[in-house]
């Protein structure tokens, strides 16, 4: 699945962002989705989230 597309990504799945400090490198980490905050159906750099540890970024992994 992609992590582009807003209708792939439900509350409480299992996810890999990469955040706005980690852009350059990156680096992913890994949570669980507590809130979208992407309101269009897709975005290309992929879908923003907030995971249940307070950490925002976009989804670059669907596990």
């Amino acid at each position: 699945m992609q992590g582009t597309v807003r209708s792939n990504i439900r509350t409480g799945m299992e996810v890999g962002i990469v955040l706005k400090k980690d852009q350059r490198s990156g680096e992913i980490t890994y949570g669980v989705v507590q809130n979208i905050l992407t309101n269009s159906a897709t975005h290309p750099h992929g879908i923003k989230v907030r995971l249940t540890d307070g950490q925002i970024g976009r989804v670059k992994e669907i596990k």
